[in-house]
């Protein structure tokens, strides 16, 4: 059983390997796009108090889940993640899905959200062993409207191009476009109780965190 201690160490652990084993050039090119996105404030997510947006994705099954229809059943943990080829993301939702059964006793729910085509976040479902909602978000438009989507600048696109990730084939989109990670508690009035919104995708919000935070609702 992965305890929470366990996600932010595995996190810094592939940090390091990160800085080990990347070209100094990518790393400069990465820093330079989470400085950018932390000064600007492009993409600084909704904010305690203000209200959710509802929202109709399509689940990796090809159901769809509405927000508010899911909140007449419990709050909703609601996590936006870059896509399974983020290896920070899989042990992101791994680590989450250690806590499912806590969050469930609280009486909660957890949904993940991707602007990944949905049988990609199939394949990653069904590979992670994942038992809750991975929702698809086309062209991140319900990302944008929780103010977590920027624009991927040309020089970290030919990176990720050089390593054989295309987010256009992931996404399913000519747009290169991520979300900044985030995680938000919302209430059964869809109000966000509390957010987690970090540009640096190497860091995520502990699972401990977000059972102390759901606890509070």
């Amino acid at each position: 059983m992965m305890s929470n201690q366990n996600l932010t160490k595995q996190l810094e652990v592939a940090t390091q390997q990160f800085k080990a084993n990347a070209p100094i050039e990518a790393q400069i090119k990465i820093g330079q796009m989470i400085e950018e996105l932390q000064k600007s404030g492009i993409a600084s997510g909704k904010q305690p108090g203000e209200k959710a947006v509802d929202f109709k994705l399509t689940n990796a099954l090809g159901r769809d889940v509405v927000l508010f229809e899911e909140l007449a059943k419990g709050p909703v943990v609601l996590v936006f993640y870059r896509g399974g080829w983020c290896p920070f993301c899989n042990m992101q939702l791994k680590a989450y899905q250690q806590i499912l059964p806590e969050i469930q006793a609280i009486g909660a729910q957890l949904i993940a959200i991707s602007p990944q085509k949905p049988d990609h976040s199939l394949s990653l479902q069904e590979k992670e062993g994942l038992e809750f909602q991975v929702l698809s978000d086309p062209n991140g438009l319900v990302t944008a409207k929780y103010n977590l989507l920027f624009d991927v600048p040309q020089g970290v696109r030919e990176l990720m191009e050089g390593i054989g990730v295309d987010l256009a084939e992931y996404n399913n989109t000519s747009k290169w476009v991520l979300p900044v990670p985030a995680t938000f508690m919302i209430d059964e009035s869809a109000i966000i109780r509390s957010a987690y919104v970090n540009p640096n995708f190497m860091q995520r919000q502990s699972p401990e965190e977000i059972l102390r935070e759901l606890k509070k609702l």
